[in-house]
């Protein structure tokens, strides 16, 4: 999946696989997660918040979308 660069304190890029649902996150400490589910709402939102941190942490974690490690 093609991931986009962001300008964060903790996120280093995202990716989203609209077909599928499935939002990537690569974290600047390397690891990469995939949410499960995820609608292109919340890709966008997430895109086009101030803090891509506290959006992803508010809107996707706390949310209880499923995840894993990749």
């Amino acid at each position: 999946m093609e991931r986009i660069s962001v300008n964060s304190s903790n996120i280093a890029s995202i990716g989203y696989d609209a077909s599928q649902m499935i939002l990537e996150v690569e974290f600047n400490y390397g690891t990469v997660y995939q949410y499960y589910d995820v609608p292109e709402s919340v890709y966008e939102g997430l895109m086009s918040a101030d803090s891509h941190g506290r959006y992803l942490d508010a809107y996707v974690k706390k949310a209880g979308y499923r995840y894993e490690r990749i």
